[in-house]
């Protein structure tokens, strides 16, 4: 019933029955095995398979386990208690019987000294090592890593699957990942990949916070689970319409309440900003010129384009690409966001990451070098919460492109990082999908990102900085049109902005829903030079003039200062001459209250009673600000309650979706003033 070495490997390689039929077969693989290699290889398959004791197998383990050294970094006396371990890797494992493998590691060098392999004096070194109890189950590395690798990927002769893996980034990162997921809710996870630019070679890849940790659904890759990718879709936007000519970086953007085909988005943090340039509406990660932007883009084109450069995203139910894409409406994966930013770093072409030296480098462009360079400036110019309100750390060479997603319902919290060298991919939130409150990407995966960013020396992630494309340049251009300054009419100038922009293109401000005697955002009219009043083509008068302002976007209006209005808005009709054409956008009031109102509390109370306003005029959904913050959304024409609390002027504004407005000015009367 004994066996060679060599059927001992072949048993290993080949498991079979305890039968004769079993023992024939052995037989015949040794034959093989002594055919095919020589003694050292077939020497070199046993100690990498042969068991060691409990689930250890192969020399490297046992090292680790026993030892807390790898194989090669083994004394004489280790060496030897290794050698006899596979004997009786039971009854001799040393964390459980280190008197008994003692003696037997003893024996081994007695025999050693015997056969003269080794000196007696080295020998005698080696026998003062003492046998201790020690258990230590390394190397544990990217175990979710080593499953994925070993189930797509063939091994070389020696069982090996290679990886791009950076041994001591790697420990290091699934190390801070098990200590941050400690303070994550029940239940929740994180998974982190880091990859480096040039060769878009995978360094680190933790998929989980703890893959021991049944709780966090630890053995579950979430560098590979679709999620919903928030608004981190929104820098391949704004560069793809930089790309086609559509916005320049101060292109001005609505942040105000709209409609696009019955799609009412809003912003995460429920409130409107009025009038952004792209540089804000992407560093803000706002909504709503997200959504505009697309519409003019087109859905199917931008889902086109992210898939040709890597990132493919499913679309729920098989429907096809719509608006809700560029808020998270859509499913992808960490490594398809990581392999895409990349491409920020990289002149604008993405690469799927790589996880062997063997796997093929094939970039695809996403972005042109102008667009991917004007998007890294900008997402490298958003403030970091984790450094002072005026610092300058880094400077522009060395500042971090980042941005951060969140999913609907708060289930999936994302961070993207670039910089020269690397980018690094965070998500954090429960594998089974359930939402976690209070958890996003700002407050959530953000810090997480950092850290790993401040944990390493500058010049582990910087090197020279990309020179700026010949394609973008510096230029001044004006609001409200977005045209440049060079080629605007003074008047037409209201605010100057330098803007970042791609081949010398200024492409004008888009206004949504023009009106019809607005033309590329200038009113056209004839006034009166003695009057200074505006008639029409059919006033009597022997001379006129012809004049022209440039205006803002309709929904804009309330945010605008009284100056930028009157700037917009032409001189009234000259009530002497009859007109044909008014600039009329609809009715639209306020009900329950007058302009200029003065509202005074009870004599019995100290505030005012609720008011209830309402609206005239149009239908829909009504978007009503105190002071200029949205304080309710009503549907159709449902009255809203104001309850008056802070004495003073206060500027009421109902908004509808479609721009139409009306704003009051009241004041609350404090009660002692009626002494």
């Amino acid at each position: 019933g004994g066996s060679t070495l060599t059927m001992q490997v072949a048993r290993l390689l080949d498991p079979h029955p305890r039968t004769i039929a079993g023992k024939l077969r052995q037989i015949f693989r040794a034959f093989q095995l002594e055919w095919y290699f020589n003694k050292e290889e077939i020497l070199t398959l046993y100690i990498n398979r042969a068991p060691f004791g409990g689930p250890l197998l192969g020399i490297q383990a046992a090292a680790y386990a026993y030892l807390g050294r790898a194989a090669k970094e083994l004394s004489l006396g280790e060496a030897a208690l290794l050698a006899v371990l596979p004997q009786a890797p039971s009854r001799l494992r040393p964390d459980r019987h280190p008197q008994r493998a003692q003696l037997a590691r003893d024996k081994v060098l007695d025999r050693l000294v015997r056969f003269q392999v080794w000196s007696k004096e080295a020998v005698n070194e080696a026998k003062r090592e003492r046998v201790a109890r020690y258990y230590h189950p390394h190397p544990f590395s990217a175990p979710i890593l080593a499953r994925r690798l070993k189930a797509t990927n063939r091994a070389d002769p020696s069982g090996r699957v290679v990886s791009t893996i950076h041994g001591r980034l790697q420990q290091s990162l699934e190390f801070f990942a098990e200590q941050m997921g400690q303070r994550l809710p029940a239940s929740s996870s994180l998974a982190i990949l880091l990859m480096e630019n040039r060769t878009r070679a995978v360094r680190a890849y933790v998929g989980s916070a703890n893959f021991q940790d049944d709780s966090r659904f630890g053995q579950v890759d979430m560098v590979q689970a679709i999620r919903s990718p928030g608004s981190t879709l929104k820098p391949f936007l704004y560069g793809m319409a930089l790309d086609e000519g559509l916005i320049h970086s101060e292109s001005l953007l609505v942040d105000a309440p709209q409609s696009f085909d019955g799609y009412r988005p809003e912003n995460f943090s429920m409130g409107f900003h009025g009038p952004v340039s792209v540089k804000q509406a992407l560093e803000k990660s706002l909504n709503i010129p997200a959504v505009a932007v697309l519409k003019r883009l087109g859905p199917e084109r931008f889902v086109a384009k992210l898939r040709h450069g890597g990132l493919s995203l499913i679309i729920p139910g098989s429907g096809r690409p719509n608006l809700a894409v560029i808020l998270g409406g859509a499913g992808t994966n960490l490594e398809q966001l990581v392999g895409a930013y990349s491409a920020l770093a990289m002149d604008g072409l993405a690469a799927r990451p790589r996880l062997t030296p063997e796997a093929p480098l094939v970039a695809r462009r996403i972005l042109s070098p102008g667009a991917a360079w004007i998007i890294r400036r900008i997402l490298a110019s958003t403030k970091r919460p984790d450094l002072p309100a005026n610092a300058t750390v880094r400077g522009t060479k060395r500042a971090l492109a980042w941005k951060t997603g969140t999913s609907y319902g708060y289930r999936d919290a994302w961070s993207i990082g670039v910089t020269d060298r690397y980018t690094v991919g965070v998500w954090v939130g429960r594998p089974d999908g359930t939402p976690s409150p209070g958890h996003y990407g700002a407050v959530t995966a953000a810090p997480i990102l950092f850290d790993i960013i401040n944990s390493w020396p500058d010049r582990f992630w910087w090197q020279s900085p990309p020179p700026q494309p010949d394609s973008v340049q510096k230029e001044s251009i004006c609001w409200p049109r977005g045209r440049g300054a060079s080629s605007e009419k003074a008047v037409h100038c209201q605010i100057e902005r330098t803007a970042w922009t791609l081949n010398r293109t200024t492409p004008p401000t888009h206004y949504a829903e023009p009106d019809q005697q607005i033309h590329a955002g200038l009113i056209h009219y004839w006034i009166n030079p003695r009057s200074g009043m505006r008639i029409d083509d059919r006033c009597p008068t022997e001379t006129r003039q012809s004049q022209s302002r440039a205006v803002w976007p309709l929904a804009l209006t309330p945010w605008l200062s009284q100056e930028a209005q009157r700037q917009s808005t032409p001189p009234p009709f000259d009530p002497l001459c009859p007109r044909q054409i008014q600039l009329d956008r609809g009715p639209f009031k306020i009900a329950g209250l007058e302009n200029g109102a003065q509202i005074r509390p009870t004599t019995n109370q100290q505030t005012a009673p609720p008011i209830q306003l309402s609206r005239v005029g149009q239908q829909g959904i009504t978007y009503w600000m105190i002071d200029g913050q949205v304080k309710e959304r009503t549907e159709a024409n449902a009255p809203f309650t104001w309850q008056p609390i802070k004495p003073g002027w206060h500027t009421l504004t109902a908004l509808d979706e479609n721009g139409r407005f009306d704003t009051i000015r009241v004041r609350l009367v404090p009660l002692q003033s009626e002494h």
